[in-house]
């Protein structure tokens, strides 16, 4: 039987290479080429992308659910900000919405994208509503929130 030895400073060797290789991978993974997206002053009128979301199971019984949802669900603003809601229809033939308190509304197409200018005077929270899905009954309730500063 042949063993294989190693001297101590051989091992204390090798594992600060590994130490060194793990850290630059774990360096490159998380930081190279990041680039802040939150942060858009001076670039105009912000964008903020949004799509039609459906979550399906099984139940034990063999009945089938669905639910539908914006994602994000929450989105926030400044008082007087411009933005370009961006909705893209993922899941759903159509949802047909309305904003709450305003007079905005319009039509989300699957497979196509629909945009939103925004721009709200009054601090609170908007809710943009799906009329399809307005409630649990109709695979609802489906609802992003508008929070304006």
């Amino acid at each position: 039987m042949k063993f294989v030895v190693f001297k101590k400073e051989t091992l204390l060797f090798f594992l600060a290479i590994g130490v060194v290789l793990f850290s630059l991978s774990a360096w490159f993974m998380l930081k190279a080429g990041d680039t802040t997206v939150f942060n858009q002053e001076g670039k105009g009128i912000r964008e903020i992308h949004m799509v039609t979301a459906e979550f399906s199971t099984k139940m034990k019984n063999g009945k089938e659910m669905e639910a539908y949802r914006w994602d994000p669900g929450t989105v926030f603003l400044e008082k007087g900000e411009k933005v370009r809601l961006v909705i893209s229809g993922i899941n759903g033939e159509e949802h047909p919405f309305y904003i709450e308190g305003t007079k905005i509304k319009g039509k989300v197409k699957k497979g196509e994208e629909t945009v939103v200018p925004l721009q709200f005077e009054k601090e609170g929270t908007y809710r943009l509503i799906c009329k399809i899905h307005s409630d649990r009954s109709k695979n609802g309730p489906m609802i992003a929130y508008i929070v304006v500063d």
